[in-house]
């Protein structure tokens, strides 16, 4: 576990970050065009379906105040359009996502938050609620945008598990992580979306050195948390055998998306951020 003067530097170089990450994300945003997603579709999906809690940002015109009085909580009656228009976002805070294969390059997490947030100021524009997993029901509006910025953190644990609090039932979701660690802790997220009738998207970010293996000679792996090590003589000879299970992985991915109703892409962080957010919202479309 990171004590506390580690942690406390980690939030401080977070907080710093987050002027550039947000005026990042809205210059690539701004080359991006929306599609159809976003956008208010009447006739089908109309019929009233489901309830759920009443979040700040929520008019008052919308509360069922009939159902409310039953409770102590205030209940939004909700329409599958307007939960169709409901997308959850979870960006990995793991360890393994601060792993950069060169000092000029970003790390797989700089890249992920760049792509989450303007992912989320695309969709906010085009009128979705947009919520960050673990900060409760996905919201709408421009005050929104601060809200993701400021829920990214960084956590302590070397591969990071899907969270799924802020769900919204048959809405959409975005998971972007490294998908390094357990794939059981991940096919069990996506069970229970599916259960759930949420479609949505994997995007694992990679960085190009975890593609290419260009290791040889005596060399110890080390995880970024510094819980798994291994030390070899011959790194050389591991190559054919990392590349085969790195493979298999992102099958194992391709797969476990394709039979919750998901998709799959790998991104690079030697790529330009700008083909997976090209990408991301297509996939949200293609999910309907």
């Amino acid at each position: 576990m990171m004590d506390t003067v580690a942690l406390r530097g980690q939030a401080e170089a977070l907080a710093a970050s987050l002027p550039a990450l947000l005026a990042a994300a809205e210059h690539l945003a701004a080359n991006v065009v929306m599609g159809e997603h976003g956008r208010k579709r009447a006739g089908t999906g109309d019929d009233f379906w489901q309830y759920r809690p009443a979040t700040a940002g929520d008019s008052a015109r919308n509360i069922d105040w009939r159902r409310s009085a039953r409770s102590d909580v205030q209940f939004v009656r909700e329409r599958e359009w307007q939960a169709a228009q409901s997308v959850m976002l979870w960006v990995d805070p793991s360890q393994s996502m601060g792993f950069s294969g060169a000092p000029e390059r970003e790390t797989k997490a700089d890249r992920a938050r760049l792509i989450a947030l303007a992912l989320g100021v695309l969709l906010l524009r085009g009128g979705e609620r947009v919520g960050l997993a673990g900060q409760g029901a996905p919201r709408s509006g421009r005050g929104q945008v601060a809200r993701l910025l400021l829920g990214f953190a960084d956590s302590g644990v070397d591969y990071g598990t899907p969270v799924e609090d802020g769900l919204v039932a048959h809405g959409r979701a975005v998971f972007v992580s490294d998908f390094l660690g357990d794939l059981v802790a991940v096919e069990a997220s996506l069970a229970r979306a599916a259960d759930r009738g949420v479609r949505g998207v994997l995007l694992q970010v990679l960085d190009p050195v975890e593609e290419a293996f260009p290791f040889d000679g005596r060399t110890v792996f080390v995880s970024m948390g510094g819980s798994v090590s291994h030390e070899t003589q011959q790194a050389g000879d591991l190559k054919a055998r990392y590349l085969a299970r790195l493979a298999e992985r992102k099958a194992r991915l391709a797969e476990l998306a394709a039979l919750s109703g998901w998709l799959y892409q790998t991104h690079h962080t030697g790529d330009a951020a700008q083909v997976a957010l090209l990408w991301a919202p297509r996939a949200l479309e293609g999910g309907r």
